[in-house]
Formats: C-alpha cells, structure tokens, sequence
C-alpha cells in the first residue's frame, strides 16, 4: 500500500534521514523503531508532505511526491503525530469533529463510537482537551486521526511520556486496530512491544536503516537491542 524509495530528509542543510527503503502492504502492522534522533518522525513527516525530502512516496501506486499535505491525507493517509498535538482548547467532541472533517456524513455516529470504544472520552466530551490526562489525550489522537476512516494509519511514538500501565493500554488498542485488518505504519522508541504488535519491521539509526525483518528474527538480535540504546 505505502513503498518509500531512496527517501532522504533535510532539515535545512542536514539531512536527517539519508536514502532509505520502506513498505507497508495492506492490511499491516509494520514498526519503524529506533532511538531518538534515528529519523523516525523526519520519515513521517516526509510520507505526509510536511518536510523538504528526495526520492519517491507511493500510495496505492500512486506517487505523491508532488503532492500536498492536504491531498496526502484526502488520498487516505492519517497520523497520530508525536507529543499527540491535540487541540488543547477545543473540546474532547470538538477535536473529534475536525478530525472528521473530510467526511462529515455520519460523523457523528463514528464520534459517538469512539466515545462507546473509549467511555472516559465520553464522559470527557464537553472538557478542553488539553486537561486531559497524557494517556487520555494519545487515545483522544488516535481517534481524531481515525475520524476520517484513512486508508492507512501512521502513528508516531504512541508511548512516548507515559506510564508504563497507560502504555499498555495504547498497545492493546492498537492490537485491536490491527485485528481490524487497519493498515499501520508504528514509529516506536519501544522495540519490545512493537515487535508484538507487527508483522515487519524496519530497525533505524542515525537517519539508516541498520535492519530489517520479521520480528521474531529481529527481536533476537542482541546486537541490534545493543545498538538502539535505551530501547527494552
């Protein structure tokens, strides 16, 4: 569904990301993991239009190399961006709202689904979302990117910040996502859990990707766990 060829990234005059290939076929969950700093969100945000970047994104055979953030994501690609980035004045309900605002028929039937999938959004509805809780604003996220029902999901560091009990559960909401055959592209920092969740797995460092596998050919590889410091 997704294929990034020879992707390279610039912030500036660095390039942070230096040439790399990546696919996510349909219905998938793939892992993009690595340490701060490996390139992982530089990646997103080149698939999503939003940084300078070389070579080619394809999208259901489809190059979208020339095309905007906004046509990127009415051709189907949605993501749950890192520091989850809610609106944190807006209302739980209101955030769902412009989540869902390229396909606003039955947009209040998926909103009131969310808040049946996730009750304390619910109870939340009428509440700025930036009082939300850490964990309660990466579930508020991940379901404003889903509001538009995309093609693919692109989740970038969905832990990140949170206790390790609220981590689990965006871990098994994410489980469930895929059990829903929802095409996932996961940017994590925590190689051991994502390996749980994913049918492939791209390991980046330094702006390269250093491996590439199954996870269970991955996830045995000491010297790879060795190299990504801080990942358990």
């Amino acid at each position: 569904m997704l294929r990034v060829r020879n992707l390279r990234v610039y912030h500036g005059i660095i390039e942070a990301v230096h040439g790399i290939n990546i696919e996510v076929p349909l219905g998938k969950c793939v892992a993009l993991l690595g340490p701060n700093g490996a390139g992982k969100t530089s990646t997103i945000s080149a698939i999503t239009g939003v940084v300078k970047s070389e070579g080619s994104v394809s999208f259901e055979d489809r190059n979208l190399s020339s095309l905007s953030v906004e046509d990127r994501i009415k051709a189907g690609i949605s993501v749950s961006p890192e520091g989850r980035r809610v609106f944190a004045n807006l209302t739980v309900e209101e955030n769902l709202v412009l989540g869902g605002a390229l396909k606003p028929k039955c947009r209040s039937d998926r909103i009131a689904e969310w808040f049946k999938t996730f009750p304390i959004l619910g109870e939340r509805r009428a509440q700025p979302a930036g009082t939300l809780s850490g964990g309660e604003q990466q579930m508020l996220a991940i379901a404003r990117a889903l509001m538009n029902e995309p093609k693919i999901l692109l989740l970038d560091e969905p832990s990140l910040g949170l206790a390790p009990k609220i981590a689990s559960q965006i871990f098994e909401m994410i489980k469930n996502l895929k059990q829903e055959n929802i095409t996932i592209l996961l940017v994590e920092q925590n190689a051991t859990q994502a390996l749980k969740l994913s049918d492939y797995a791209y390991f980046l460092n330094n702006g390269h990707i250093l491996a590439e596998g199954k996870p269970e050919e991955l996830g045995g590889r000491e010297d790879l766990m060795a190299e990504l410091t801080g990942i358990t």
